[in-house]
């Protein structure tokens, strides 16, 4: 049996590390033109850097503040075919320091999207690997944007461009009646207004008359993703408050996994393949906050999903409840029906 129309996980996401260099610096083995590129400084308080194709280079948001978005000439200057160029911005290319860039391939910069009661300014959307970004200026009154996946997304994060407020998250394991706050650790928020308590269809996402997601002539972007068998995946599991913790099922295994605890605060963490290559997955970042790379041995990368090692209250409190983002590295069953090697 075939599981997955995507093999090579790496075609659509990829995670680069690379040294600064304090002048330009091209970066390439990306695998392909990214369209969403986000930078961290492992090294250093430096705050998240997310750039995209919709919205351009140069022009950036950050994940661990409410700011509005910033123009820098010297912050990501160009998407590559096989990569991107950054300039000499500190916070993406301090000289000698180390980084980390979460790559995605959408479809460009883009077009406009008719679907929904506002129209986009522009959609990239790639609906092979269920990810694209959209751009729309907000009503204030309640509306439908058009996506452009074909499917349903599990994710929709929203970020008014144009003023400073917080990030916020459609989850599918919290539903249409609440939001999360990806730049703070606050338990999520339960709101009708943000969503306005529909959810998301195959050609659309809502939205109510709440600030953040749908304020008259205030400018938007959204980036949205739908479960992808064999490369992505997004859910909630239950700590057991174990050194045994959960295994949550993926169906591949993990290139990324960001996650979140939901019933009382916590830091959002981010762990990858390439900062941690083999098991123990040991080095993490908070999108959160702007703190440099941290050290926690608490995550296993398996074949077919990932294993929570620890007792710690913000990855496996007994009854806790939690959100994760994850992406591949590979699936756990090739598109002939064979499985992948696993480590």
């Amino acid at each position: 049996m075939a599981y997955t129309a995507i093999d090579d996980a790496g075609s659509y996401f990829n995670t680069k590390l690379y040294t600064g260099t304090g002048a330009s610096n091209a970066q390439t083995g990306v695998g392909f033109q990214p369209d969403f590129t986000w930078i961290k400084n492992i090294d250093a308080a430096d705050f998240h850097v997310l750039t995209d194709a919709v919205r351009g280079v140069t022009d950036y948001l950050v994940s661990n503040d409410t700011d509005a978005e910033t123009t820098n000439a010297e912050s990501l200057k160009t998407f590559d075919s096989d990569g991107f160029t950054v300039g000499t911005m500190n916070e993406v290319n301090t000289n000698t320091e180390a980084f980390v860039a979460w790559n995605w391939k959408a479809n460009g910069a883009g077009s406009a999207n008719t679907d929904g009661s506002i129209s986009t300014a522009a959609t990239s959307a790639n609906t092979t690997s269920g990810f694209s970004i959209s751009t729309y200026t907000g009503t204030g009154s309640a509306a439908t944007i058009g996506h452009g996946l074909g499917a349903i997304p599990s994710v929709v994060l929203v970020k008014k461009r144009s003023d400073a407020i917080d990030w916020i998250m459609y989850h599918i394991s919290l539903g249409n009646g609440y939001d999360a706050r990806f730049n703070t650790n606050e338990v999520p928020s339960s709101s009708s207004a943000t969503w306005n308590a529909t959810t998301p269809t195959s050609s659309v996402f809502s939205v109510g008359d709440f600030v953040g997601t749908n304020v008259d002539t205030e400018t938007f972007v959204a980036y949205c993703f739908a479960d992808v068998q064999g490369f992505s995946k997004f859910g909630g599991y239950t700590g057991n408050g174990d050194v045994d913790g959960p295994f949550i099922y993926t169906g591949f295994r993990p290139a990324m996994v960001i996650a979140k605890r939901t019933d009382s605060s916590g830091y959002w963490r981010i762990r990858d393949n390439k900062r941690s290559p083999y098991n123990v997955i040991d080095v993490v970042l908070r999108p959160d906050t702007a703190e440099a790379e941290v050290t926690e041995d608490d995550h296993d990368f398996l074949s077919n999903g990932f294993k929570v090692r620890t007792t710690g209250p913000e990855n496996n409190a007994d009854g806790g409840t939690y959100l994760y983002m994850a992406f591949a590295e590979s699936p756990f069953v090739n598109s002939n029906g064979v499985p992948t090697n696993a480590r």
